[in-house]
């Protein structure tokens, strides 16, 4: 059996996808870190970016996340997110629309959020 992590990925109003995976990509505010078991403990902020979950049956679970940490000991990953939305939960046109308003309101941190969620479904 190949090596494990277990993770746990939460957004402030609810527990968005948890189970075992063989690799997390998140962005922290020190750059894109890829987390595989027995990787050293960690601590981090995360950046608004998609964060990327390879699991153990080999599937790829994408989610938009905005904010929060990243912490990691003892084959156990958490990333507790102020929000955090899988990509087969996102709404393209919706986000696409948001962004096109966002870029006419100026508006740099809707935009970027509006961004991300369009990323993560593209993955």
């Amino acid at each position: 059996m190949a090596a494990e992590l277990h993770v746990e990925l939460v957004a402030a109003d609810r527990s968005v996808w948890s189970g075992e995976a063989t690799l997390v990509v998140a962005r922290t505010t020190s750059g894109d870190i890829g987390v595989m078991p027995g990787h050293q403990p960690l601590l981090g902020v995360l950046e608004s970016g998609p964060v990327t979950i390879r699991t153990s049956d080999g599937s790829t679970v994408v989610a938009a996340v905005h904010g929060g940490f990243i912490s990691f000991a003892d084959d156990k990953l958490s990333l507790l997110a102020e929000i955090a939305e899988l990509s087969d939960e996102i709404d393209v046109q919706r986000a696409e629309r948001a962004l096109e308003r966002a870029k006419s309101d100026a508006d740099a941190s809707a935009e970027r959020r509006a961004d991300v969620r369009l990323r993560a479904v593209a993955r």
